[in-house]
């Protein structure tokens, strides 16, 4: 974590007011949050729903060394090291940025509309067999969480993995320019955020902003079969940007050959080549193609072959990324219920529906949020995209999700599709039918907080 005196936090935020007695005083780590701050913390307080002035003195109290404070804000507190700053949220972001320049690391930048959380997960696995890695906890991936993360870097790390997010345009290029990645990668665009930005073609903007950033003769890694993606190869200097393509395609850079399920896990050879077999221990063929784009880091970092290939099958992921989970009754669940789009809740169908082995197959579907005036459509198309013969039964939560029930019913019968306003009666009915060896499928927005579910049954 960032270790420097007020002084030259003062100077890397362009701050203001700090009384001479303080400058000498040392600070380990930030925090925006009084209940968790920790002692020798630097607190910034944040403006939120809650004003986070109203907590320096309690930060303090448990730990804080010192503060910042906003210049138009009224009554500081005396007596206690204060650096006063414009904006606490720009300062925030000044020394993330400050920070990243003095440390002497490579910064992988990942963004896209879905799988970005998984390929930090397995770019990290795959680094992290040859340097000392860091990389965003969780979902640190905001205008806050991503200069947060950054602070907590080591002066020992020689690799930092920085997932990238995003809720409107502008966001992603100033998170790229605190971080000024060496390596960006974009894993596909979808339809996330089309209520606020209206086409696939504004997402595809915005995501094409972590290049903003991108150093000097950077690498850019992206999905090569999105067409919105490969018009950046006219559109920017090439003597600038290097390019790696992955995907489906034989005509990109790097692309998966002779695919095949193992055991729920995923085996490939890349290129037609058959120097390595690779395995992702992940259900679902679309972590293929993260895979593809994790591997080509490994490849752009020089780390060996063999280690690349381990450090794949030896992943582990972040919690609610189709994270599986057994039961005290013995039935399997797979909780990915951190978030949904029609994109991934239908490569999560696609690979529930071929898994072997299992009983019982039963899908809990919530509302996908944040997807505009043809919300309804795309909750239809849900419905008609699963197979009755390879599924047991469908669950349904949410206004939303109602008519993915009533179009699967079309297919299904009424029997096996229910509809429910309560998490509760879920989860009953869920024990009455399920047995040992089955499983069960669990995905909505993050709004719909179906983790609730997903606890309840375990």
């Amino acid at each position: 974590m960032i270790k420097r005196s007020l002084k030259a936090i003062k100077v890397m935020i362009n701050g203001e007011g700090l009384e001479e007695k303080f400058e000498s005083v040392m600070v380990e780590g930030v925090s925006i949050d009084s209940r968790t701050v920790k002692k020798g913390n630097l607190f910034i307080p944040i403006i939120r729903i809650k004003d986070g002035h109203n907590y320096v003195l309690e930060a303090m109290k448990n730990g804080a060394i010192a503060a910042l404070w906003e210049k138009n804000r009224s009554n500081p507190p005396k007596d206690i090291p204060l650096i006063f700053v414009d904006n606490t949220l720009l300062a925030l972001q000044s020394l993330a940025s400050s920070y990243r320049n003095q440390l002497s690391i490579k910064v992988i930048g990942i963004t896209g509309s879905n799988g970005k959380t998984t390929t930090k997960d397995m770019v990290n696995s795959i680094v992290s067999t040859s340097f000392n890695v860091h990389k965003t906890r969780g979902n640190l991936n905001s205008q806050i969480g991503l200069p947060l993360t950054i602070l907590e870097v080591s002066e020992d790390d020689e690799i930092v993995v920085l997932e990238m997010g995003m809720s409107e345009r502008g966001q992603i290029e100033q998170l790229s320019k605190i971080a000024q990645p060496d390596i960006a990668i974009i894993t596909m665009i979808g339809l996330s955020h089309i209520a606020t930005l209206g086409s696939r073609e504004e997402i595809a903007k915005a995501k094409l902003e972590i290049l903003a950033g991108l150093k000097e003769n950077g690498l850019f890694i992206f999905y090569g079969d999105e067409p919105l993606l490969n018009e950046v190869k006219y559109t920017y200097n090439t003597s600038r940007i290097r390019f790696i393509t992955f995907g489906v395609s034989t005509d990109n850079d790097i692309y998966a050959s002779s695919v095949f399920e193992e055991s729920g896990e995923y085996k490939f050879f890349i290129n037609n080549r058959n120097a390595s077999l690779y395995t992702v221990p992940l259900m679902g063929k679309h972590n293929v193609q993260n895979a593809l784009a994790a591997i080509s880091v490994g490849k752009e970092l020089g780390i060996k072959e063999e280690n690349i290939v381990s450090g794949l099958k030896n992943l582990t992921i972040t919690e609610m990324r189709m994270q599986k989970l057994i039961s005290k009754s013995g039935y399997t669940i797979i909780n990915d219920a951190w978030n949904a789009s029609p994109n991934s809740v239908t490569a999560a169908i696609e690979a529930f529906q071929e898994l072997r082995h299992y009983n019982k197959k039963i899908i809990v579907l919530g509302d996908m949020l944040e997807l505009g005036a043809k919300e309804e459509d795309y909750h239809k198309e849900i419905g008609q995209i699963i197979d009755p013969d390879r599924i047991d039964y469908l669950i349904t939560y949410g206004p939303l999700s109602k008519h993915t029930a009533n179009e699967a019913k079309k297919t299904f019968g009424k029997e096996r599709v229910k509809h429910f306003t309560d998490k509760k009666e879920i989860v009953e009915l869920i024990k009455d039918i399920t047995m040992e060896n089955d499983i069960i499928l669990v995905k909505g927005s993050r709004g719909m907080a179906l983790e609730e579910i997903v606890n309840l049954l375990l």
